[in-house]
């Protein structure tokens, strides 16, 4: 995947996108988290990443990108498909790794907070919280 790609995919857009984007991750986030669990390894910065996105104090810009991110996560139809075994997600966790990286200063503690709160209610992912 080239720096080209991964910056159109962490465009900010504007608020309509955004919105967009919103809705998206909000209805598929846990689910695709989920599926894969196994193949994130730095859950705990994706989920915190997640509460940053729909956090309303966090800057637009910030949200764009983390939800530009997130939405490309979500939807299964990307670069590499998410069902192909073993590389259906690696794609997903570039894009993630560079929004996270982008922004690392935006993501508090109260989102860390609300992350491990989330991951310790979701059994199935409490294994997975290194970051």
């Amino acid at each position: 995947m080239d720096d080209v790609k991964i910056g159109e995919i962490l465009e900010p857009g504007d608020e309509a996108t955004q919105e967009r984007q919103k809705e998206r991750v909000q209805a598929r986030f846990w689910k695709t988290l989920k599926s894969a669990a196994r193949q994130v390894p730095f859950m705990r910065d994706v989920v915190a990443a997640y509460y940053c996105a729909m956090d309303p104090n966090t800057p637009m810009r910030v949200r764009g990108i983390l939800l530009g991110a997130l939405a490309y996560f979500v939807i299964p139809t990307d670069i590499v498909p998410d069902f192909i075994a073993f590389f259906g997600f690696t794609d997903d966790m570039a894009v993630l790794a560079a929004a996270i990286s982008a922004i690392r200063g935006h993501i508090t503690q109260a989102h860390y907070d609300a992350a491990e709160e989330a991951l310790a209610e979701h059994d199935d992912l409490a294994g997975r919280r290194s970051s």
